[in-house]
């Protein structure tokens, strides 16, 4: 298509070769998080906190990649490698496209939500059925009808360990949104309960969508850490550390053990687009 010069007359850009995206994501996944390819493993633990990923480096005794960098990475001798990818759904989408470079077998979320329910309560763990796209960044891999899932066989594995565990679970819908301060807003509260959601967050949704639209078998298990439909039930930096200091190990500890049984077992988690 031509365009005008400074003084109006029609000139031909040059044309451009096309751009590999699985390129990019080779050269940026490195960029991003520090850590050479060769060091991914098969299956990928996310989180967006940085204490998490501590937790695990010092489990593993394994160094922790991109210090300083917007993405930070750790690996464990077995192959089991973690990385934490920041917050929100902008963030959600660029690691699930980055990961294209390494093609994991199985990601699953380790993510915190707000609790919707009036039997919520802190430290309950929410394994998603579906994720509510309330975010926007999901628009640019599906159209609005396509649903937000996760992997059947991911989200097996994971309910198998909390329930050899004796650890409480729920299920249902999660509704993920960009916005961070809601909780003042009773309209879009009402409007989150009236559509029967059990929790709120700012990732699950994107993530289950790019893994879908790039073939990545995903899931997600969410720590409830408040319950804002209640006026003390707001997250605060106190009460947050608190949730931490209870359940942060156990969240981890579920989330590897899940991961390590899917690898164990030899087991293929396909994926389809149909």
């Amino acid at each position: 298509m031509p365009v005008n010069n400074s003084e109006g007359v029609p000139q031909f850009l040059p044309s451009v070769a096309p751009i590999d995206r699985i390129d990019l994501a080779k050269n940026w996944l490195p960029r991003y998080t520090g850590m050479p390819l060769e060091q991914f493993g098969e299956y990928i633990l996310l989180t967006n906190f940085h204490n998490y990923l501590e937790l695990f480096a010092a489990r593993f005794q394994c160094q922790i990649r991109g210090i300083g960098r917007p993405m930070q990475a750790a690996t464990s001798a077995d192959g089991l490698t973690m990385i934490n990818f920041g917050i929100g759904s902008a963030n959600a989408a660029t690691i699930m496209d980055l990961l294209l470079a390494v093609r994991p077998k199985g990601v699953l979320f380790l993510g915190k939500c707000g609790g919707l329910k009036h039997s919520s309560e802190i430290g309950h763990f929410i394994l998603p059925i579906a994720a509510i796209r309330g975010e926007g960044t999901s628009l640019d891999y599906f159209p609005p009808e396509v649903p937000a899932l996760p992997s059947f066989k991911v989200h097996k594995f994971v309910s198998n360990i909390l329930l050899e565990s004796e650890q409480d679970y729920r299920t249902g819908v999660v509704y993920t949104t960009n916005r961070r301060l809601w909780e003042h807003d009773n309209e879009f509260r009402n409007r989150m309960q009236d559509m029967t959601c059990i929790a709120v967050d700012m990732e699950t949704a994107t993530l289950f969508i790019v893994g879908h639209y790039n073939q990545i078998a995903r899931g997600a298990l969410l720590l409830v850490s408040d319950v804002p439909i209640t006026p003390d039930g707001v997250k605060t930096e106190a009460s947050d550390q608190k949730v931490t200091q209870m359940w942060a190990e156990l969240h981890l500890d579920m989330g590897i053990r899940a991961m390590a049984t899917i690898g164990q077992s030899g087991e293929e988690i396909r994926h389809f687009r149909y």
